[in-house]
């Protein structure tokens, strides 16, 4: 073990994540997002499909419900700092138009309340950390 904390009942664990991509070519990325809502639904029209995936927010979260995360097949390979790109540096030949740009988790442990329990009416900031008691002193 690194940090000593031991589970307990009751104890909530968040995992905050952040992930980057760069577009680099916006043709690519809207055509990559809406063949990800033709292979979840192959009976829309182009017409459909280009209504439904009209901007930035549709096409990220037609990508999301599809693969799960922006980029899934480069994950592996996005080291930051050393060993990873330098800054500045994109891939510009994905077929989705998107270059990783690098991703990160951070583990919480006891937040006063895990998301589902807010039911509809989530925190003003749900990816706020909170203060722990030796943070706050």
């Amino acid at each position: 073990m690194t940090g000593g904390a031991a589970p307990k009942a009751g104890m909530t664990i968040s995992i905050r994540t952040r992930r980057d991509v760069v577009v680099v070519h916006p043709e690519r990325f809207l055509a990559a997002a809406r063949q990800a809502l033709r292979d979840r639904d192959p009976d829309l029209t182009d017409a459909e499909v280009a209504d439904m995936v009209a901007d930035v927010h549709d096409a990220v979260h037609a990508l999301l419900d599809r693969d799960g995360t922006l980029a899934a097949d480069a994950i592996a390979g996005e080291a930051i700092g050393v060993g990873g790109p330098l800054p500045g540096t994109r891939v510009i030949d994905r077929s989705d138009g998107l270059s990783p740009a690098g991703w990160l988790q951070q583990v919480v442990l006891d937040d006063p309340q895990p998301l589902q329990d807010y039911g509809c009416f989530l925190p003003a900031d749900p990816f706020a950390v909170p203060q722990t008691r030796s943070s706050s002193q």
